[in-house]
């Protein structure tokens, strides 16, 4: 009993372990960089909701990539030239996860979560959960670990969202260059943000 407790909680370390190094020194976007496009768009943009979009991704991420870990371990690493057809088969892995989460949404909720609909392609087909699935398996994660980075990489995504979207509002001022205002300013940001965080965890391995 002792011995069953001790890989439990060995296990729940692990995925967290992992978690938190995605949300903070593996960032998809300050680190990475998946993802930014979308981002700035997203900031921009006054009729979506930032957290639910990045709620959203989460729920896609922690129910794709199980789906991308098993495809990879038991079909893909018998399929020679694997690794160009292994992007296709992951985005087929998050047409999956959009179903499901289409379903629970539609049918589940029944339509009480409408308004997420809209955005839930955005946050399916997006390069930070492509990413991350790509990552978690070069790495050989094994699946605690690959589920712990990918709900941590949605974590550290909406957090960037809403850093990102706090620094937009203080940034639009007049004492911003004319040429610099807009996309600019928000990229140079969004990049002194990046310098800061891999200065706070010096130089990691990289994943």
């Amino acid at each position: 009993m002792r011995n069953e407790l001790m890989q439990v909680l060995s296990a729940l370390g692990t995925f967290f372990i992992y978690a938190v190094l995605a949300v903070f020194a593996q960032n998809a976007i300050f680190t990475r960089a998946l993802g930014v496009s979308r981002l700035v768009k997203l900031v921009d943009d006054e009729g979506v909701d930032s957290v639910t979009f990045g709620i959203l991704l989460c729920v896609i991420e922690l129910i794709a990539s199980p789906m991308a870990y098993f495809a990879n371990s038991i079909w893909l690493s018998k399929v020679d030239y694997r690794g160009y057809i292994r992007p296709l088969i992951y985005v087929l892995c998050m047409g999956v996860a959009f179903l499901i989460v289409l379903f629970f949404v539609a049918v589940v909720f029944k339509g009480k979560g409408r308004d997420s609909l809209a955005i839930l392609p955005m946050a399916t087909f997006n390069c930070c959960v492509l990413g991350v699935l790509l990552i978690t398996t070069t790495q050989s994660f094994t699946l605690l670990q690959t589920m712990g980075f990918a709900l941590g990489s949605g974590v550290g995504y909406i957090i960037a969202v809403l850093v990102v979207t706090e620094g937009q509002r203080k940034i639009q001022n007049e004492n911003v260059p004319a040429a610099f205002k807009g996309l600019p300013v928000t990229l140079l940001y969004i990049s002194v943000l990046a310098l800061a965080i891999y200065g706070f965890t010096g130089h990691m391995q990289s994943f």
